[in-house]
Order: structure tokens, then sequence, then C-alpha cells
């Protein structure tokens, strides 16, 4: 009592403690619990990462201390979702979740249990989706406790469903989408009968919200291992909820994946190639065997962004890759100096240089080469001529301002003008007049 006790009071503030290292802070957080007489495990990502060795991102801690309880371990935590016993805890300038072991009641919705019960830490380990996920460690130590034969599925890298896989996919669809992303990040087989499952129930991805199903893409497209993950979408059925349709053959790494094998995405060398929607793009047009025009790219971008629900950035991203794409096969840098100039200081070109170079790695690097020359900053220069020169040499607003001033930066673009005399001489040219004085 008195060790529960002194931890109960202990110091919950850390706003002026210095930062720790992330495993440290995790630690003193379930050790705290400990010290309070509740068993406290680490759980899920965080020991699955650690049996891979590879590196961890974020700690999330079991307990069997209930929500009240941590709060009066930590008096400062915030509750995020009490009902199912989760909680906030700050510590060492980083947050935690701490979840109450718990067991879930009926699925009614496809996302979440109508209600849990707060339970035992194996019963906690066996409502969970995967084995490789049900698995704790204690946290001092880093003995890994297994209810579920999660360490046996990692030695054989295979992504298994804890119990009835038709079960699992009930109670949350999703899973069936995160067990595609696991099975690519780490490089894993879905075991048969969970494979089956998902194909069984792959149609019912698409009752589930689109947000969800746009943020698991979001992170199977962003990772180096995304063409594994559209390969595995489409072989199981899934890729009807993500496009509208069924895959339109039977494709398998790594030709049916050409361009989202190949393509980069992210910055590198001061380039950007654009995010994830680079790589949807690459991975839309090996579906259209990259047979894009005008009216299919608009379709797609309709299609995409309502199915995943994209900002507009991202919506803006996926369709100025493929329309500009599209304009480099069509020989936009062989057009004159100030025309090549103006689609390289497009946004959005090197995201379709990128797509260019991912289908014909050659051509990409002649005209990588071009624009390198042309426009190394990716910026159009600033015009010499604007709106308020012209409205100052006695022009009167109107619609051919738009192409007075377009044509006198073409001509400052190829060298022509360099000083905004010369700018108001070319606008009384094409104004079919004298100078004004």
């Amino acid at each position: 009592m008195e060790r529960r006790e002194a931890a109960m009071t202990a110091g919950a503030g850390d706003a002026r403690a210095p930062k720790l290292p992330l495993d440290e802070a995790a630690r003193a957080v379930a050790a705290r619990l400990a010290a309070a007489g509740f068993e406290t495990y680490f759980a899920g990502g965080c020991v699955r990462d650690s049996e891979l060795g590879l590196p961890v991102k974020d700690y999330d801690i079991a307990t069997a201390a209930r929500p009240e309880d941590v709060k009066a371990v930590f008096p400062k935590a915030r509750g995020v979702g009490e009902a199912f016993g989760v909680m906030l805890v700050r510590h060492g300038g980083h947050t935690f979740e701490v979840a109450t072991f718990r067991e879930d009641g009926p699925y009614h919705d496809g996302r979440r249990p109508s209600e849990v019960r707060f339970s035992t830490a194996q019963r906690d380990a066996e409502r969970r989706d995967f084995t490789i996920n049900g698995l704790f460690a204690v946290p001092a130590t880093g003995e890994v406790i297994d209810f579920v034969k999660g360490r046996t599925d990692i030695a054989a890298r295979r992504i298994r469903a804890i119990g009835d896989p038709h079960a699992r996919i009930r109670e949350d669809r999703l899973r069936m989408l995160r067990a595609a992303k696991f099975a690519a990040r780490l490089g894993f087989e879905i075991e048969p009968t969970t494979f089956e499952a998902i194909k069984a129930h792959a149609g019912e991805l698409a009752s589930v919200s689109p947000e969800r199903v746009g943020g698991e893409l979001r992170t199977m497209l962003a990772d180096p291992n995304r063409a594994r993950a559209a390969e595995l979408i489409e072989r199981l059925g899934l890729e009807r909820a993500i496009f509208g349709e069924a895959s339109p053959a039977d494709r398998s790494l790594p030709m049916g994946f050409s361009r989202l094998s190949a393509v980069e995405i992210g910055s590198s060398d001061g380039r950007q190639r654009g995010g994830w929607t680079t790589a949807l793009a690459a991975w839309w047009l090996d579906r259209t065997s990259g047979g894009a025009n005008i009216g299919r790219i608009e379709a797609a971008t309709a299609l995409v962004r309502r199915a995943l629900v994209l900002s507009n950035d991202e919506t803006d991203g996926f369709r100025s890759a493929l329309v500009i794409r599209l304009e480099l096969l069509g020989g936009a840098l062989a057009a004159r100096h100030a025309l090549r100039v103006r689609a390289i200081a497009k946004a959005g070109f090197d995201a379709a240089l990128a797509l260019v170079w991912a289908e014909n790695p050659r051509f990409g690097a002649e005209l990588g080469s071009i624009a390198d020359r042309e426009l190394p900053s990716r910026s159009l220069p600033e015009p010499i001529l604007d709106g308020a020169a012209l409205i100052a040499a006695g022009h009167r607003p109107g619609p051919e301002f738009k192409d007075w001033l377009a044509a006198a930066l073409d001509a400052q673009i190829e060298g022509s003008v360099s000083t905004l005399d010369e700018a108001l001489w070319l606008v009384e040219r094409l104004r079919g007049g004298g100078p004004r004085r």
C-alpha cells in the first residue's frame, strides 16, 4: 500500500523536465504503473518491431490499471476513450497511449465494439487483429509475453489473424487493407486461411469510410514497398473500393507494376517529386497501361478524390503529375525556349518527370537534363512588366492585359526584353501603335 500511495502522489507534470529518449520515457511511465501495483506491458507494434530489429517509433502501454487508476497515478492524464479504457499520459516530452486490458463486445458497425469489458492481458491479446500485433513485453526486462503465437509467425514471416479470420474481418473490415500493409512493409506473406478470408470479404471494404481507407493508402504508398502493397491489394480483390473497379488483369510483380515499382517520390537533390499521390498516379497508369488522356485523367481525379477523401493539395498533386506527364510525352520541351521554361516551372513538373522516368529512364533523363539546363530553379523570373506598370503607362485595364503580360514575360525569358521600356515598346507593337509619351 505504501508503494502504491508513493507512486500515486509522485509528481506527474513534466512541463519543465528535460526531454527523455522515447524508450526511456515509455519505461518510466510503465514503471510508475507497475510500482502502483498494476500489471503493465508494452503492447502491439512496438513489441513486433523490436522483435524484428526495426526502429520503434512509438510505444503503446497496456495495463490492468483502469482509467481512474491511471488518473490517480498521473493526475494530468487525459481521457481520449475512457469508455474503451484509453488514456493519454505525457512524460519526458512524449505522449503515450495507456489502455486498460479489455475484451470487446459485439461489433455492429464494422469498426468498433458496441461495448468493452475490462479484462486480462490474455483476453486483450486475443481481441487484436494479427498475431504479430498481439505481443506484450515486460518494460523493465524486455521479456516477451506471447498468448497468440505471434513470435512463431514473426519467425515464419507471415501475417495471420488471431482466431477466426472471418470474425476479425467482420469486427473491422479495414483489417483487410492492414493485412496487405503489414505484409508489404515487413516482406511477409499472408497465411492462406487469412488470405482466403480477405478475398471472401473483399467487397465489404467499400463499406469502410473513405477517410479510413485513404489513411491506410497514404501510409502504404509512401512506403518503399508500395508496389508489393498494390500487388497484394489487387490479388486480394480490394482495389474496387479504391478505383471503383476490379483489377483489369491478373498481374504480378514486377511487370504488372513497372511504373509503381520504379517511380521515385519525395524530395532529393532539391527536386520535389511529389508524395504518395505521385505513387497513386503511377499505380493508376499501370492499371491503364499508360493509356491516359485528359478525359480519363479528369475522371480518375474525381474518382480518387471521392474514394480516398483527398485534400485540395493532394488532388492537385495527383492531377498535375498526370497532366504534365501527358504534355511531356507530347513534346512540351521541344517547343521554343519560353514555352519550355513555362512548362518546367509548372507546379508538379518534377513529379510528372518522375512518372516519365519510371516509364522510360533514358527519355526521363534526357528531359531532366533539359530542365536542369533551362530552369534549374524551377521558378519563373520576376516579371519586368506588371499590371501596375501598364496602368502607369496609360493603358486601361482589360482582358488584353493578360496576353500582353504573357508576351512580355516570354520575351524576357528569351532575352529580347530586359528593361521596362523595352517591355512597354513590345506592348505598343502588339497594340499596333507607336510608343506612348
